[in-house]
């Protein structure tokens, strides 16, 4: 935890710092040059002759208030996931929960599990019968957002606030040489490996990328708000398919529960091979499989983006 807090201050003003370069080397698509700001939107807030909507109401206030409906969507998905879960744990109490480790310590890995990856299953699993159902015209993109923000804000300040003083002031050696080296690594990928496996908007989806190799997928999320304010680039969507994937196993999920008991039983060593051979195979995957037809892609984009403006006039 105390790690995800440095991510978070790292992520944003490191996260900043790449974002202004990006902007300023044209790395960026949907920012682009300068960016004239004004006052008002320097401060955050919407000029007078500017209107933006908050969202579409898709249920009459006198029945169900909207906002109200889509926070129990967002529940629901989150129930979801906290059943997928709680299942899971239940199998593991009926079949090996009984093995034991040591004298004192049971082989529960599910119990280290958050609800986080599972509450993204829960989510998609709520979106497919939402559109078998008919009831996803009920569901605002906008009002979801709305939603979004502030729970990002406050998974920030919990963070914060959870920090675990004591434990980093008893490590701080390691833990200063783990945060700086952290940075560093997820830096220099960034660089030098996302413009070689990313094709188009490589900026916009690397940086959230960065965000989320920081600690927190909060962060990650800032900074593609941050580059992409009306999402007008698939950054979003590239992201939150990838989540599906990641976020069971690694993030916070299964292989990272395991990671202990693993490392208890065989050491450190077997663990970061294995880790090192993944990271290896995913690398020399991209560079060699996905690289050629990325670039395709990008090359491709100018003369697409050409034909449509012909088109248009």
């Amino acid at each position: 935890m105390g790690l995800a807090t440095v991510g978070i201050v790292g992520g944003i003003v490191i996260g900043i710092g790449l974002l202004s370069w990006g902007v300023r080397t044209g790395k960026t698509e949907e920012l682009q040059g300068d960016v004239k700001m004004s006052v008002a939107e320097q401060k955050g807030l919407f000029r007078s002759d500017e209107y933006y909507s908050a969202g579409t109401m898709t249920s009459r206030p006198s029945s169900v208030e909207p906002f109200s409906l889509h926070m129990s969507i967002a529940a629901v998905a989150i129930l979801i996931g906290w059943c997928i879960l709680e299942g899971l744990r239940w199998m593991v109490q009926q079949t090996y929960a009984s093995v034991m480790l040591d004298e004192t310590t049971p082989l529960e890995n599910f119990a280290y599990v958050p609800l986080f990856p599972m509450a993204l299953l829960g989510g998609v699993i709520f979106q497919v019968l939402a559109k078998r159902l008919g009831f996803d015209r009920c569901i605002d993109h906008q009002v979801m957002l709305r939603i979004q923000g502030p729970a990002l804000d406050f998974l920030i300040v919990l963070t914060i606030a959870m920090l675990p003083l004591q434990a980093m002031g008893d490590n701080l050696a390691a833990f200063t040489i783990l945060a700086v080296a952290g940075i560093a690594f997820n830096v220099a990928i960034f660089l030098w490996l996302a413009p070689r496996i990313i094709g188009r908007y490589w900026f916009e989806r690397g940086i959230g990328d960065v965000g989320q190799s920081m600690g927190v997928t909060a962060t990650g999320l800032i900074l593609m708000r941050v580059v992409g304010p009306e999402a007008k680039t698939p950054a979003f969507e590239a992201f939150g398919y990838k989540q599906l994937v990641f976020e069971p196993f690694f993030g916070g999920g299964l292989v990272t529960a395991l990671a202990i008991p693993v490392i208890y039983l065989t050491g450190v060593w077997p663990l970061l091979f294995v880790m090192l051979a993944v990271f290896v195979i995913a690398v020399l995957t991209g560079l060699f499989y996905f690289h050629p037809r990325e670039m395709k892609d990008r090359e491709l984009h100018p003369q697409e983006m050409e034909q449509q403006e012909q088109a248009g006039s």
